[in-house]
């Protein structure tokens, strides 16, 4: 069933849209973009831009699946549990194989939309909305590396390490909600790069590379985390307050009011909330019982919230205060606290049915979206028009 999520003033609004947005990342600039505009000329003109960024999200969320899969509960790189055996080094290969087409494509897909004439606002929102989901996909990849051993971190601890990725995605497009401009943060670039090379060491020297220990007895876990944590604070959170305020300081943004500006972090910061005190009250200790499945679904209802925020600031619209999606998630976390701890399967199904729902909502209003987009402006999401269509 098709739902009208867009209404009328959104869908006004993006007849008005134009693209704004800032790329000062070096690595950006000198290296991929080059790269990038000699590889779109290798793509036939008859494919549409969304093909590419979609077969880009697929390559991620292959990933996922191929890690769920050999490493399910985050063990398989640990030297403590011996018993279950290692991921194989071809499975590393692979996945900075996906991780390289995937950025790739990502790259050229607006650049294919600018050489087919085909740019405009579905494109963007189709692009930015499948990266809030892969904003979950690859982290939770990347975590097989060192995974809930002595030489990583704890399922808890890589939760809060989300949270950051998940928060700082979210800061960039209310950054734009706020100033009109898309200011692509640095840590990017670098983020995909580092991670295609970090799987690629661990293909050809093995997981038993990173059980090396730094100074201070820093663990290669720990220091993952502790790259996330500054690559925050020292770049995109400053970055990120400095140009809303420099928008009100040269009246060159949207100007609104401070209750108005701070509108889009009121559902993350409820999501929050609720998450948080779900995976540090829970009776039998979820995250550590079913670690991917939490972060799936943390992820998955991130990602909803955050599609709304860009339908809102594309369309110039008020962002939605409130996602119907916690009221599910509400009832889940009440539920599950007032279990009794020896009921831990009973966690683990609302956890399930939270995650189902969620999935499918989720993939509901993304295609609802793009399907009333592409009746309104009378193009195909996946195809080019012939000029006598």
């Amino acid at each position: 069933m098709e739902m009208r999520y867009l209404t009328n003033e959104h869908l006004a609004g993006f007849e008005n849209y134009k693209y704004s947005a800032l790329d000062t990342s070096p690595l950006s600039i000198y290296v991929m973009h080059p790269f990038w505009n000699k590889v779109v000329l290798w793509c036939p003109k008859w494919i549409a831009p969304n093909v590419l960024t979609f077969v880009g999200f697929l390559f991620t969320v292959f990933n996922f699946i191929m890690f769920s899969y050999y490493d399910y509960y985050f063990y398989a790189s640990s030297l403590d549990h011996s018993e279950i055996p290692p991921i194989p080094r071809w499975v590393w290969l692979a996945a900075a194989i996906n991780i390289f087409l995937a950025y790739t494509l990502d790259g050229v897909d607006g650049k294919q939309a600018r050489r087919t004439q085909t740019s405009g606002p579905l494109g963007e929102l189709f692009d930015h909305g499948l990266d809030s989901w892969t904003a979950v996909l690859i982290p939770t990849c990347m975590y097989s590396i060192f995974g809930r051993t002595t030489q990583g971190i704890s399922a808890m601890r890589f939760y809060f390490c989300l949270w950051n990725v998940f928060i700082n995605f979210h800061l960039s497009h209310w950054e734009k909600y706020n100033t009109g401009v898309l200011f692509l943060p640095w840590g990017y670039d670098a983020s995909m790069l580092v991670a295609i090379i970090i799987f690629l060491m661990t293909s050809i020297c093995g997981h038993k590379f990173w059980t090396f220990r730094l100074p201070g007895d820093l663990s290669a876990g720990q220091m993952f985390e502790l790259t996330f944590y500054i690559c925050a604070l020292a770049s995109n959170l400053p970055m990120c307050i400095w140009n809303v305020y420099k928008s009100y300081r040269d009246k060159t943004g949207k100007m609104r009011s401070f209750t108005e500006a701070s509108r889009p972090l009121v559902p993350v910061i409820l999501f929050l909330i609720l998450c948080t005190w779900w995976v540090t009250h829970s009776p039998s200790n979820i995250v550590n019982v079913d670690p991917r499945c939490v972060y799936f679904v943390t992820g998955t209802i991130f990602s909803n919230i955050c599609c709304r925020l860009i339908v809102s600031q594309m369309s110039s619209t008020r962002c939605e205060i409130v996602n119907w999606l916690l009221v599910p998630m509400a009832v889940t976390v009440v539920l599950s606290i007032s279990l009794p701890s020896t009921a831990p399967y009973l966690e683990l199904a609302l956890l399930y049915i939270l995650t189902t729902l969620a999935t499918i909502a989720h993939i509901h209003y993304g295609t609802c979206v793009v399907r009333q987009m592409c009746k309104h402006f009378r193009i195909d999401c996946f195809r080019i028009r012939n000029h006598g269509d």
